[in-house]
Order: structure tokens, then C-alpha cells, then sequence
């Protein structure tokens, strides 16, 4: 019921561990099983997790991770210097959906960017002037996350990959000038 750790995974904590400073205030949306915000703790001032699935809200806080459970960051009051996604990015078809959370983990809606839509249409709610987002992304997503990213005025650069057998990963970091 949890998203499995997994290639996208490992990507974003590598670029996460490069990428976080002492003075950062850091949120992970769809944080999961915790993997790459538990390997962040005490290397930032302050960090939060979210996620939409109940069991992953548990699992975080079993972890001792401060948690909301909700989607993407809805009803977060708070701004961060570093946001870090790895959303669904892939479109699932009918026929492999189960009806249940892991769903939601893997189904990144029409074109796998629908998530990826809402989750920069936040970003202004979310991150500080100055600030930074990490955003996992698929081969599969090209060109159209490149568009809607320059679309909302931000700027970005890759700044990790992953090749797999059947696609590309990679780290997008993103800001605004």
C-alpha cells in the first residue's frame, strides 16, 4: 500500500543530500516510506513530509518524521527553501489499476503529468523567493514538463539522470529568478 523505494527514489536522495543546506526549511510531498526524507533529518533546520495516503502518514510518523496527510501540500501554511517531489509520473491504464493507494503512488494521470501540473501550479504557495524544488521526472514526460515549467515563469536544470532499460529519470531542479 506504500510506494516501494526504487531507482526515482535513490535519484531524488542523491540530489537531496547534494542539494540541502544547514538553513534550508525542506518539505517532501509524497514522502512515502520516508526514504529520502529519514536520511535527511538533522542535515536541515526544519522538515516535513507529506503524503495523501493514510498508510503512508502512518508509516512516516512511525519513522518519527513530522507529517500531513494531504495532497501535495494543500492547507500547508508555510513556505520552504527546498521542495522535494517524486511524484507519480507515469500513466497507469485501466486495466493495472486496483482501486487502492498504491494507485495513487503510481498514477500520474493523462500523459503521467497531471500530478506534476498541480504540483508546480502550487509552487508559488509552497516555496520561498529564493528557494529551490527538486522534482523527479520521467523520459515519458518530455517535452511537455519542460513547458509547463518555463510556462510558469520558473526556471530549471537537470541535475541528476538514471538511465533505465525502458526510460530516463531525472532530477529537474527548479527556481525563479
Amino acid at each position: 500500500m506504500i510506494y516501494e523505494p526504487a531507482e526515482d527514489s535513490e535519484l531524488l536522495l542523491e540530489v537531496a543530500l547534494r542539494e540541502v543546506r544547514e538553513e534550508d526549511e525542506v518539505v517532501e510531498i509524497g514522502a512515502g516510506s520516508g526514504f529520502v526524507a529519514e536520511r535527511l533529518k538533522g542535515k536541515c533546520k526544519f522538515l516535513l513530509t507529506t503524503d495523501i495516503s493514510p498508510y503512508a502518514a502512518k508509516e512516516l510518523r512511525k519513522k518519527g518524521l513530522d507529517v500531513v496527510r494531504t495532497d501535495i501540500a494543500k492547507g500547508v501554511k508555510k513556505k520552504f527553501s527546498l521542495v522535494l517531489f517524486n511524484p507519480p509520473y507515469l500513466e497507469l491504464e485501466d486495466h493495472l489499476k486496483k482501486g487502492d493507494w498504491l494507485d495513487v503512488a503510481v498514477d500520474g494521470g493523462r500523459g503521467g503529468i497531471e500530478v506534476i501540473e498541480r504540483f508546480l501550479n502550487s509552487l508559488d504557495e509552497i516555496l520561498t523567493s529564493n528557494g529551490r524544488a527538486i522534482l523527479i521526472a520521467s523520459s515519458y514526460n518530455e517535452p511537455q514538463i519542460y513547458d509547463l515549467i518555463e510556462g510558469l515563469g520558473f526556471k530549471y536544470d537537470i541535475v541528476g539522470r538514471r538511465n533505465l532499460f525502458f526510460e530516463k529519470l531525472y532530477a529537474i531542479k527548479i527556481w525563479r529568478e
